[in-house]
């Protein structure tokens, strides 16, 4: 939004479209103040004097001695001029090149709280990948009890029915159910997650959006770790994955 005297209200556009090319995202707002005066219109003295001669001329000649109205003096146009064009265009050059150097400042803060952001993310990243090292070196302890637990479990059901079973059909049954709260498919898309989001770090284009949107599918890759697992240890590191992603995409929205 760019809100600017009325004298200027056709630099409006111009400075949207400036601010468009170099703010890729987010709400701006544009505040554009003059002093002095600043553009309006001025009398033409030489038209009006004779303008109103000519009227005084006419009042003797058809009804002497009665006034002539200063009123009578704005049926007639072309008595008040603009600026000329070359003042016009040099005062929308001026504030161009006021609006570029106020550009060129945020530029330049952006840079930097950017550069410090960024070490801040990518530092929470390093956080990231240690808690899913953890859960990776409980993945095979995890499904092996998981599975240890069935078996057992169909084994005293069977007993307590009195019942015979293939155990080829039972190992089966169980490695099917145990596949079920197996990560390693969400382990390996966080892995995959987390070295885009260090390419877009270094990545001089704006990338604010592709990095909320990773961080979005991190944490539902977290989501559905903590779903299928029933580990304690790994429930603790998924509510550490959870924080962090969080605390990363509230810093990502000032991201451009």
């Amino acid at each position: 939004m760019v809100r600017a005297p009325r004298e200027l209200w056709d630099a409006t556009m111009y400075l949207e479209q400036m601010d468009r090319e170099q703010l890729k995202r987010g709400r701006f707002e544009v505040v554009v103040r003059t002093e002095g005066a600043v553009g309006g219109a001025t009398l033409d003295w030489a038209r009006g004097e004779s303008v109103y001669r000519a009227l005084c001329e006419l009042r003797d000649r058809l009804a002497p001695g009665e006034a002539v109205p200063f009123s009578t003096l704005a049926a007639f146009p072309d008595l008040f001029v603009g600026e000329s064009e070359a003042q016009r265009e040099a005062l929308l050059s001026a504030v161009g090149k006021a609006f570029q150097a106020a550009l060129d400042a945020l530029d330049a803060m952006r840079a930097s709280e950017g550069e410090a952001l960024m070490r801040d993310m990518v530092g929470r990243l390093q956080v990231l990948k240690r808690q899913v090292g953890l859960i990776a070196s409980r993945r095979e302890e995890i499904v092996e009890g998981y599975r240890r637990r069935l078996r057992d479990r169909v084994q005293r059901m069977l007993t307590g029915l009195d019942a015979a079973a293939d155990p080829a059909r039972i190992e089966l049954e169980v490695a099917m159910a145990a596949e079920r709260c197996d990560v390693e498919e969400e382990l390996t898309r966080l892995h995959s997650h987390f070295d885009q989001f260090e390419r877009l770090s270094a990545h001089p284009d704006p990338v604010g959006r592709r990095l909320d949107f990773l961080l979005q599918e991190m944490a539902r890759e977290g989501n559905t770790i903590g779903a299928k697992s029933q580990d304690a240890a790994v429930a603790h590191a998924v509510v550490e994955i959870k924080a962090e992603i969080e605390r990363m995409r509230e810093q990502v929205q000032n991201v451009e």
